[in-house]
């Protein structure tokens, strides 16, 4: 047992780096909130004034809003849904034994190191480019027209990209807790007489529960700040049909120079950020438990 001099030893030398950590944190948000009160323009500097509230409620009033909410929300349900969906099949796919398992297992997770700009700027330019793409040849080699993806439908294409980076994250996820699962309950299952369909949504479903929730939460946090896909695609548009929470701060704080109405969505996207991560930590909670 640890004595009582050792644990505030342990503490004092932990001193610093939490110290660290809370200025690296509470510096910054400060700032925010304090520039969030001002009416701050870089067009205009030296003639800041204090506003109050009025930045929040300009902010919260503009139509933009509810449009960003609104693809916010649908980024964040379509990535999820797709990756884990994908992930689930996936793993059941890479479960098997086939030859070369291993070699595309690595390739697996190849993806997800690709940085979001790179990433985002091959699928503009060889996959959704509906000129020169490889989608628009292939619909030409079917008869087909090509389909302007990114102009016609924004942020389904958006949704795309960034599923296909964090696919490879949910699937092995999902397949390490899949190589958990006792073969013995699948086994006497089989002997029972349960077909496939059977032993996968009442066995192997719940037994993915806690992997799946796990997914779920760390994505979401991710993809509520998704900003890099959209910048080098669409640029927010046409008008706002692609432009998320993130994306809108960033137009309002660095396009418009609008720094103190930047700082009150900011400081909103955190307060409904930290709302969905107590929503899904208690869902965990509950997972956990159960």
């Amino acid at each position: 047992m640890p004595t009582q001099h050792s644990r505030v030893t342990a503490r004092l030398m932990m001193t610093p780096a939490v110290l660290l950590l809370l200025g690296w944190m509470l510096v910054p948000l400060g700032l925010t909130l304090y520039f969030s009160l001002l009416r701050y323009n870089l067009l205009m500097p030296g003639m800041e004034q204090w506003t109050g509230l009025d930045n929040y409620r300009y902010f919260l009033t503009d139509p933009a809003f509810l449009d960003a909410l609104r693809n916010t929300l649908l980024l964040v349900g379509g990535v999820l849904v797709i990756t884990i969906t994908g992930g689930v099949l996936l793993a059941l796919l890479l479960d098997q034994a086939f030859w070369g398992r291993g070699i595309v297992r690595l390739l697996m997770i190849a993806p997800f190191f690709i940085m979001p700009t790179v990433s985002a700027l091959v699928w503009k330019n060889m996959f959704m480019n509906p000129v020169t793409g490889l989608l628009a040849h292939a619909a030409k080699v079917v008869g087909l027209e090509p389909f302007d993806f990114l102009a016609v439908a924004p942020l389904f294409s958006i949704i795309l990209m960034v599923s296909w980076q964090w696919l490879p994250f949910a699937t092995l996820i999902l397949l390490t807790a899949l190589q958990s699962l006792d073969s013995e309950q699948l086994e006497a299952s089989e002997m029972d007489g349960a077909n496939s369909l059977d032993r996968f949504i009442f066995i192997v479903l719940p037994h993915l529960a806690r992997a799946i929730t796990v997914v779920i939460l760390i994505q979401t946090i991710f993809l509520l700040s998704i900003f890099a896909e959209i910048l080098v695609t669409t640029n927010g548009g046409p008008g706002t049909a692609s432009t998320n929470l993130t994306f809108q701060i960033y137009a309002l704080s660095l396009l418009q120079f609008d720094v103190g109405g930047g700082a009150a969505g900011g400081v909103i996207a955190i307060i409904l950020a930290n709302i969905v991560a107590i929503f899904l930590m208690r869902m965990i909670g509950r997972n956990l438990d159960a």
